[in-house]
């Protein structure tokens, strides 16, 4: 995906999270994957959210940029600490040269291993 469209995902995003009263921080990712930083509305389960964006995302995606296009099906959300937000805000614009080194899939198994996430691999891929 070249970069105006990504940056135009990226603008749908910010305007889809802040209509669910969840305005984003930052937002990056690769070919691969998105991250995206935001406060959470109290009035709202993460579940929803993730079903609502990724509908209508898909919706406006395939009609403006990526005829071919749809989400996997799963999702990964962490909680982090108001301290720790400019660490997190700096991790997800630096997402093009950190995945260089280490994969999405390598990285997110060793986060759910520090953290002492239960997980069963074969609910991780598709």
């Amino acid at each position: 995906m070249d970069v105006d469209t990504q940056h135009k995902i990226y603008a749908y995003f910010v305007k889809a999270f802040a209509d669910h009263k969840c305005p984003i921080y930052k937002i990056g990712g690769t070919k691969d994957h998105i991250h995206i930083a935001c406060s959470f509305a109290r009035t709202l389960t993460v579940g929803d959210l993730i079903r609502d964006v990724k509908i209508s995302s898909t919706k406006w995606i395939k009609e403006k940029t990526l005829k071919e296009f749809s989400w996997q099906k799963g999702y990964g959300v962490f909680s982090v600490s108001q301290s720790q937000l400019n660490k997190l805000e700096n991790y997800i614009g630096t997402q093009k040269e950190h995945h260089r080194q280490k994969s999405f899939q390598e990285e997110l198994l060793e986060l759910l291993q520090k953290h002492h996430v239960s997980y069963d691999e074969n609910y991780l891929w598709d």
